[in-house]
């Protein structure tokens, strides 16, 4: 597979997670604001169907960004200081995606503490290290 293909699906499939990342915390936070049974049953299947649908977008993210790297070589992994940075942001992004599969769990087990504005602030930070990712990977600064 030649270079841009690689990039191209590692891009798609970033896009594709990320419509999932923005959207889900917008649903935990009208699931912290509902105080209908019928409505909780709903937005339950909704976020668990969702995180399970993106889920695999992050992993096939992973293994183009890595088959990236492997291509371009390790000399130019190590001369290149703007991925060590974009690594650690989207390693927050990997955890960030895994917390929500705890705050699944919380949900549907009726344990959830969170207000539904710690969701609207939960909800805005892929948004800033996305932003950061991309000035990384287009500018290289």
């Amino acid at each position: 597979m030649t270079l841009l293909w690689l990039k191209a699906f590692h891009i798609i499939f970033m896009v594709c997670w990320f419509a999932g990342i923005f959207y889900l915390p917008r649903l935990f936070v009208y699931h912290a604001q509902s105080n209908s049974a019928d409505v909780d049953a709903q937005l339950q299947v909704m976020e668990r169907r969702l995180l399970y649908f993106v889920t695999p977008f992050a992993v096939l993210t992973l293994i183009f960004g890595v088959a990236l790297v492997h291509l371009y070589g390790k000399v130019w992994f190590a001369a290149s200081h703007w991925l060590h940075l974009k690594l650690v942001l989207v390693s927050l992004l990997y955890l960030y995606h895994g917390y929500c599969f705890k705050l699944l769990a919380d949900f549907r087990k009726g344990n959830n503490r969170r207000s539904a504005r710690f969701y609207r602030i939960f909800n805005e930070l892929p948004v800033l290290i996305l932003f950061a990712v991309v000035i990384l990977a287009v500018v290289k600064p």
